[in-house]
């Protein structure tokens, strides 16, 4: 019984040293370049030091800022915004959708119920049933024009990150990096 308990201890032993090695061994770099931040592989084509390509890439990214009137850290998709806009519009769009549908239910079911005798209450019967189908319906609606402005604003967002990207690699290809 000893002995199992000391090849136990043993085992966890060293695999606990052998997990903190691998650990060891996967760390990242503590910094990232401006333009890898970017998603930029910048290759000094002129044997640039990586001081001065540090240098360069702030210049290029200051001059990009410049340039083109865009600040990349300022860039962000606000989700809830953009969704309140689309609310806003589903809104307009849809206004007096349960009632609309309430009166073509009502006069839906006023008809069935003419026939089948009873036309007060086929018409009350229609007019719940068509209200809870406008409300669905806008609801429905709310929720698409949603989607497509945050959907817009995410675009947007893109359209100006890619134009910065353009700029600053102009300024680093000019300054003798290969960019892509």
């Amino acid at each position: 019984m000893t002995k199992i308990c000391y090849a136990t201890l043993l085992l966890l032993l060293v695999s606990g040293l052998d997990v903190t090695l691998a650990g060891a061994q996967t760390a990242a770099p503590a910094s990232t370049s401006l333009s890898g931040k970017l998603g930029l592989v910048v290759f000094p084509a002129k044997d640039q030091t990586k001081e001065q390509q540090a240098a360069d890439e702030k210049a290029c990214y200051d001059w990009s800022k410049e340039q083109t009137g865009i600040d990349p850290a300022a860039v962000t998709v606000n989700a809830d915004s953009a969704a309140a806009a689309g609310q806003a519009a589903a809104d307009t769009a849809t206004q007096g959708a349960g009632v609309k549908g309430a009166a073509r239910g009502a006069a839906g079911g006023a008809v069935v119920g003419g026939i089948a005798g009873d036309a007060g209450t086929g018409a009350a019967i229609g007019a719940v049933a068509g209200a809870a189908k406008g409300r669905k319906a806008k609801k429905q609606a709310s929720q698409q024009a949603q989607q497509q402005s945050v959907a817009g604003a995410e675009g947007e967002a893109a359209g100006k990150i890619d134009a910065f990207k353009k700029g600053m690699s102009a300024c680093l290809e000019g300054k003798g990096y290969s960019v892509k």
